[in-house]
């Protein structure tokens, strides 16, 4: 027999695990094998490999480039390879000249970037150059970016899976990226998917922050994103 929760109708309004209710002294089994579920759906997506071939069907002029993790169990095993282009990309690019270096990374969810990636651009109208990379992190946005001698880098990742969200997209913008930037030197906007933070909201929040970052000369814990002030009175 399962015993409800009393905070039941509080699962309206969040995606988190609470008010499970319980049978005898454990779980029932409906959330047991939910939960089950779930933590299976995060694992694949840490483990789906980006599928570049549609990604570039819908981004047609996106740039396939590579970090220097040869494949999924190193990306893992060695986070600094993922934050390094291999030679052959960096040769690729290395002519290119960006204001703004857009990066579009697997990161720990394939299924991130194939689900919100194009959906996003197009509400950012497509900016170019627009570069894919396999088995990339964050970091490698300073790496492309001053190879690009950029004004900034912009980075979306597929971030890692929770276990009610293993498609949420991140997006890292840097101001004059370089080797040596830190986390501190970044502005994220996380949660990017129709359950979390809208394309049209991600995208209002993004344009912000470059237009920001560009005045004033920075980003990370020195710019604060504070553009729903900057947007006019509805009253």
């Amino acid at each position: 027999m399962v015993t409800s929760n009393p905070w039941e109708y509080l699962k309206a309004a969040t995606p988190a695990r609470i008010a499970l209710g319980r049978a005898g002294h454990a779980l029932p089994t409906r959330e047991l094998l939910a939960f089950q579920l779930a933590h299976a759906r995060a694992r694949d997506a840490v483990h789906l490999p980006l599928d570049v071939g549609a990604l570039q069907a819908e981004l047609p002029n996106a740039i396939a480039l590579h970090s220097e993790a040869p494949d999924r169990a190193a990306y893992l095993r060695r986070p600094d390879l993922g934050r390094r282009l291999d030679p052959r990309s960096a040769e690729a690019i290395a002519a290119m000249r960006a204001p703004v270096a857009w990066i579009i990374c697997d990161g720990l969810s394939a299924v991130a970037i194939h689900r919100h990636a194009a959906p996003l651009l197009r509400e950012l109208s497509r900016p170019e150059p627009l570069l894919l990379v396999e088995q990339g992190r964050v970091a490698i946005g300073d790496a492309i970016g001053e190879l690009l001698q950029a004004e900034l880098s912009v980075v979306l990742i597929g971030e890692r899976p929770g276990l009610s969200s293993p498609d949420s997209l991140g997006i890292y913008v840097t101001y004059q990226p370089r080797a040596g930037r830190t986390d501190a030197d970044r502005n994220c906007i996380s949660n990017v998917r129709p359950e979390g933070l809208t394309y049209q909201e991600a995208a209002r929040k993004l344009l912000w922050l470059i237009g920001a970052a560009r005045s004033r000369r920075l980003s990370g814990v020195g710019l604060k994103e504070d553009s729903a002030r900057a947007l006019p009175d509805a009253g």
